[in-house]
């Protein structure tokens, strides 16, 4: 007899996750599921992978305590974006945990469920390098085209910064004062002067 926990969560504070929690006790009864601990979190977005209860329930996952199985209503309960899924579903399988959707058939327990768990992963694989060749395309069409990459040049002027350092002022402040990095500063002033500059402050 395996041992479910039940993971529910609502978008809302107004929404209450008793109709998914029905839903999934009388499945898991049918399937003679034991279940276990239960896991709630209320007002977040599946967006946010950063869930206290979804990370209690990985936690518990890894040490052993979850069970067999982890049960949700549907997939969008627990992940929104496949990747998240995938990364969710390779931390169950890493301590031999099933997972199971109740709504849309899609679970680790059988064959065909593993099976269509594949093709998913392979979609969001596909995907990935969709999104790596389109940015390489748009970089290269970009430096053809003459348009600059990376963070722009400031520019300042070298020879207030230099008079400013003769005054006895530091590269931090010449920086601060002329709104570019300190670092910035020194470099300009090491390469006119070929003597570092000594203050920092």
């Amino acid at each position: 007899m395996k041992k479910a926990s039940i993971y529910l969560r609502v978008s809302t504070g107004s929404q209450n996750t008793a109709s998914q929690k029905m839903e999934i006790e009388n499945y898991c009864k049918r399937q003679n599921w034991v279940i276990g601990k239960v896991y709630e979190d209320h007002g977040m977005s599946g967006k946010n992978a950063d869930r206290p209860a979804l990370n209690e329930l990985l936690k518990d996952v890894k040490c052993g305590k979850a069970g067999d199985v982890v049960v949700v209503f549907k997939i969008d309960r627990l992940a929104r974006s496949t990747s998240d899924l995938l990364r969710i579903l390779s931390d169950l399988k890493a301590s031999n945990v099933d997972f199971c959707s109740i709504t849309q058939n899609i679970e680790t327990v059988s064959p065909m469920g593993k099976m269509v768990l594949t093709f998913l992963g392979a979609i969001a694989e596909f995907e990935r390098e969709t999104i790596v060749e389109r940015v390489r395309c748009g970089i290269a069409r970009a430096r053809a085209d003459g348009i600059q990459l990376g963070r722009p040049r400031v520019g300042f002027d070298i020879g207030t910064a230099l008079k400013l350092h003769k005054e006895g002022q530091g590269v931090r402040r010449i920086g601060k004062q002329l709104g570019i990095s300190y670092g910035t500063v020194a470099r300009y002033i090491k390469s006119v002067t070929l003597t570092p500059p000594v203050k920092t402050a």
